[in-house]
């Protein structure tokens, strides 16, 4: 079954949109050159349980008393369910909560990551992750742009509730008359929580399938070799095994069906970019610093950018490392990776 957007109407800021019985579809704006972001409500009873939050900005925080308001019924928010810690996703979970009275359900592994990256928790802070960015070779000026910055995650996520529900793989949530089931994935966040429904034939997806763009898979401070990119493809692949016909509903992007043919585009994406960091990579050794514009063909200044870049960068070359294409060399501190003789 090949790709197809689901729907060609986009809902308003502030408004809502029916993508299934009890499931409305949210989109609010992000300040970023990705402008915005999906999240949904799901009827419950006399409720609604939004899943996602929004980044933390007034915009947002009015876009949402407008979408609420609009219902010819007065609901409450019963629940939130946070599919992971990113701030586009968890940015106003404690607004919700002190607002509305919605208590945050996620996983531990997210809760507990938004924690220590908020807290500014070596080796979760920024110091930790510019610095395995120079041993990868980033120059010493997209590096202070990097520490300029700051805890830029403390702005987006102002408040995390000082409690949660804790989410695991397999849970099943009666939520209104049908059941949803819990996937947990892994390599774009560390247990990223995505939401299944059988009955209705629909995935909300988070940020592990996207229908137009990659989703960003890093390398991180505190796992500087840990092969994310594995770690995606396989979650990504297990979400294949649902129905060809499912709904599915991203974080980015309109919904989609052809959920099976969206992941072997994202397999050939990221084999594409394997093919190209090895061809780089086959003159002699290279690091990840100077392999940016290589793996996404222009330039990388912007510091936002360059965050997201070089933990794709590393990611994809501890992959290769992973699976004997690459060895890593250090000369003067700096990592370099050449062919596997």
């Amino acid at each position: 079954m090949p790709i197809e957007i689901a729907f060609d109407t986009l809902p308003e800021t502030g408004t809502t949109c029916p993508v299934a019985p009890g499931v409305h579809w949210l989109r609010m704006p992000l300040p970023f050159a990705l402008d915005h972001i999906n999240l949904w409500l799901l009827e419950d009873g006399e409720g609604f349980i939004a899943v996602d939050t929004g980044i933390a900005m007034d915009a947002v925080k009015q876009a949402w008393k407008s979408a609420l308001a609009s219902f010819s019924t007065e609901r409450h928010l019963s629940r939130q369910i946070v599919t992971h810690f990113h701030p586009d996703h968890l940015g106003l979970a404690g607004w919700l909560e002190s607002e509305y009275g919605a208590p945050l359900w996620m996983t531990q592994g997210e809760y507990l990551t938004a924690r220590v990256i908020a807290a500014g928790l070596a080796p979760f802070d920024i110091p930790s992750m510019v610095a395995l960015y120079a041993r990868h070779g980033l120059d010493a000026e997209r590096c202070a742009a990097l520490e300029a910055r700051g805890n830029a995650y403390r702005r987006g996520v102002p408040v995390i509730p000082a409690t949660f529900h804790p989410l695991f793989d397999g849970d099943r949530l009666r939520i209104g008359a049908n059941e949803w089931e819990v996937i947990v994935g892994h390599g774009h966040a560390p247990e990223h929580a995505s939401l299944y429904c059988a009955t209705l034939g629909v995935l909300i997806a988070g940020d592990m399938l996207l229908p137009r763009i990659s989703t960003n898979v890093s390398a991180y401070a505190a796992a500087p070799v840990l092969d994310t990119l594995q770690l995606y493809l396989d979650s990504i692949d297990r979400l294949a095994e649902l129905p060809e016909e499912t709904l599915v509903l991203p974080s980015h992007g309109r919904p989609f069906r052809g959920i099976r043919a969206r992941v072997a585009e994202l397999h050939a994406h990221h084999d594409a970019r394997c093919a190209d960091l090895l061809a780089a990579c086959a003159a002699g050794p290279r690091c990840a610093g100077d392999l940016l514009e290589v793996l996404f063909g222009r330039p990388i200044d912007d510091p936002h950018q360059t965050l997201f870049a070089m933990g794709e960068a590393i990611a994809h070359l501890n992959y290769l490392e992973a699976r004997n294409r690459l060895q890593r060399s250090s000369e003067n501190g700096i990592i370099h990776y050449a062919l596997k003789p």
